[in-house]
């Protein structure tokens, strides 16, 4: 049997940093990465045997748990029936009829292989049917690595401290806008700055790339009348909030209408997936409708398909599992406030339905600007004390906790527990 270190020997000789993504590595907690051998329900096991209670959730899609028992089985069966045929399936038309019956304002969907893939064509899309180029993004959102988008982002390339990318030409680059989230005066501002040269502003309707930021009550409302005033398209990036908030989405948690809405993580199931949706009317401008190119060899693979159908039908027969997960990550959040606050740490916990953050830091986070005052070496701390105590959380400050249906209030109080002695050994 390999341990994880010897994995990663033999890894950092073939894969850059001996990872395909670049928080995998451990970096920002100063650690080895655990390789992963096996999960079930809310649980992963490490090559060494070694068991863990996980808040990753393969950040995010395992909404029901690792290996849900209806998931397998539906890819079991299409996996017999073929892995890729580069044609049309009937789980693909399946899968767009009940996404846009669960997801307000959509009317046309485009399966695509990422939610990177998914936001670069959303906001192709958007200046294609605008004629415009620049779009107005948010400091320390991360919407994938394509080169628009890789300016001021958040995620791995925050927790790296590469905050931006290498390799993004200057004339790319200067056509993004960045504003801070929660700032509506800020967007307001760039709008007018720019007068009908703005196509897009994108935004995670949930902060949940540099920890998680809800949004203010005003700003995703505020962000609907400052596109219809400056004639740009609002786009949603819920590749992390999409049927994670509610089956509608961030557009109907909120009561907000977004123009294009991308998502991605929990629509696959597990696999890779991602998807852009619209209006008839601008969906019908991708090619081969229209002139808005974009292609895709795998997209809408039938057993990616078959995985996500599979769990957004669970989710839709089974409501209570979102009543079950915020119940349960509403107790998290409490119970991590008051182990820091027995501990005597400063750690401010922000938290959202399902999706939770514990920043190091002892005032309240609402946007970048306050993210970038944690403390990213007490956050290491953190990490490696809750590893020892077989916590599995994201290995850096910049990330969300995920709570899924397999997780249980045992679950909780042992996490609580294992954080107050966590914390309380802080250097």
């Amino acid at each position: 049997m390999m341990t994880s270190q010897q994995l990663f020997d033999q890894a950092v000789q073939v894969l850059p940093g001996g990872v395909n993504s670049p928080v995998r590595a451990f970096r920002a907690v100063n650690l080895v990465p655990q390789f992963i051998q096996r999960a079930q329900g809310a649980r992963v096991c490490d090559v060494e045997g070694r068991e863990y209670l996980d808040y990753v959730c393969s950040w995010g899609p395992m909404i029901l748990g690792h290996n849900h028992p209806a998931i397998r089985e539906a890819v079991e069966q299409a996996v017999k029936d073929g892995l890729s045929f580069g044609a049309p399936t009937q789980r693909e038309v399946e899968m767009a009829q009940l996404m846009v019956e669960l997801v307000p304002h959509i009317e046309m969907v485009r399966m695509v292989n990422s939610g990177t893939e998914a936001v670069m064509s959303a906001v192709r899309l958007a200046r294609g049917a605008t004629g415009r180029d620049k779009i107005l993004k948010f400091e320390g959102c991360y919407h994938g690595h394509s080169d628009c988008l890789l300016v001021n982002a958040g995620s791995s390339a925050l927790a790296g401290g590469y905050p931006s990318s290498a390799g993004v030409p200057a004339d790319v680059a200067r056509h993004t806008l960045t504003a801070q989230f929660n700032d509506l005066a800020g967007v307001e501002a760039l709008l007018e700055a720019y007068p009908g040269q703005v196509a897009c502003v994108l935004v995670e309707p949930v902060a949940a790339n540099m920890g998680v930021i809800p949004p203010a009550p005003d700003f995703l409302p505020g962000l609907r009348r400052l596109c219809d005033r400056h004639g740009a398209l609002l786009i949603f990036d819920e590749v992390i909030t999409g049927f994670r908030l509610g089956l509608g989405g961030a557009q109907d948690y909120f009561g907000v209408r977004a123009d294009i809405v991308t998502f991605g993580k929990i629509i696959g199931g597990g696999m890779p997936v991602g998807a852009y949706c619209a209006s008839r009317a601008l969906m019908e401008q991708v090619a081969p409708c229209g002139a808005v190119y974009q292609a895709g060899t795998l997209s809408g693979n039938p057993v990616a398909m078959a995985a996500g159908l599979a769990q957004l039908r669970w989710l839709r027969d089974h409501p209570e599992v979102y009543s079950h997960i915020d119940r349960l990550a509403a107790l998290l959040a409490e119970g991590l406030e008051g182990a820091a606050e027995r501990a005597g740490a400063a750690v401010s916990v922000n938290r959202i339905g399902s999706l939770l953050a514990p920043f190091f830091t002892p005032s309240p986070v609402s946007a970048f600007v306050d993210a970038k005052g944690s403390d990213v070496g007490k956050y290491a701390q953190y990490f490696a004390n809750m590893l020892d105590r077989d916590i599995y959380l994201a290995p850096a400050q910049f990330e969300a906790m995920f709570l899924s249906a397999a997780h249980s209030e045992e679950d909780v109080a042992r996490t609580i527990s294992a954080a107050e002695e966590s914390l309380a050994g802080l250097s």
